[in-house]
């Protein structure tokens, strides 16, 4: 082409019209490619394997969200094990809410061997986060039942919230305690963010301990978010929060429920 400015200007428009293949447009664009709505995807797995199991045994991890080389790892080592059910990640899967983040994330727990889910950690709320983990995982507050253990997983995240969506959402909670009644007999609650923690609305901690506590035998809860182990009865009440260290620390932590009640053991990896 004898007009080199001209040649400049094609290109420079072919890019413009063609970019969009090339370049993620935006960080936090939401263009969701490959596995989605994985937690549904998941629970009809784990229902399914566990419905009649007297003994269930999963790992709790959580806040993964700039530890990638810990998170394989973590993977490889769950991956070599064969008595763990399913894993159950406590959110913070991305930093920065970027679309990014959580298919790098995605991608490395899609190698996992047995089935996961995840909820969603406050980080996951930065930006249209929460968006694009409704997208890839599914509904913040989510149930499912293993054995005769129903495990209830709540978003707890107030302090990232406009409060357009209630947090926690006393609804759901008292819905789930009547839903499936008949199919479970004990009660494991999780979430991100732990009651006293600076995310939790602690203006309602008092009534959150009560509407949990109704449900049946409720054994204990987990979080994440604080980085650290942690076993602390919060409400002095004989229930237990069990918080587990970021995968950074490369540790995570293991449940074993049975007929008689239920252990734990902190693993390193």
């Amino acid at each position: 082409m004898k007009n080199p400015t001209l040649a400049v200007a094609i290109a420079f428009f072919s890019l413009l019209l063609y970019g969009c293949n090339l370049f993620e447009v935006h960080p936090y664009d939401g263009n969701i490619k490959g596995t989605k709505d994985i937690n549904n995807s998941n629970i009809k797995l784990i229902e399914e394997r566990y419905a009649d199991k007297d003994t269930i045994r999963y790992a709790f991890i959580s806040d993964s969200q700039r530890w990638y080389d810990e998170l394989k790892d973590f993977v490889n080592s769950a991956n070599k094990r064969d008595d763990i059910d399913f894993i159950i990640h406590g959110g913070d899967i991305s930093d920065f809410g970027l679309t990014r983040e959580f298919l790098w994330q995605r991608d490395i727990l899609e190698k996992l061997k047995q089935p996961y889910v995840a909820l969603i950690g406050n980080h996951d709320c930065l930006a249209n986060g929460e968006e694009v983990f409704s997208k890839l995982f599914g509904n913040p507050n989510f149930s499912f039942i293993a054995g005769k253990t129903k495990f209830l997983c709540l978003n707890t995240n107030a302090l990232e919230s406009d409060y357009s969506n209630p947090i926690p959402n006393f609804a759901f909670i008292e819905s789930e305690r009547e839903k499936d009644s008949h199919r479970f007999e004990k009660t494991v609650v999780l979430m991100h963010a732990r009651p006293s923690s600076e995310q939790f609305n602690n203006n309602v901690a008092n009534v959150f301990q009560y509407s949990i506590k109704r449900f049946p035998d409720l054994l204990y809860c987990n979080n994440g978010h604080d980085h650290n182990y942690q076993e602390d009865d919060i409400f002095q009440d004989g229930i237990i929060y069990y918080g587990t260290p970021n995968i950074g620390k490369r540790q995570y932590l293991i449940f074993t429920i049975t007929k008689e009640g239920y252990s734990h053991e902190l693993v390193s990896f």
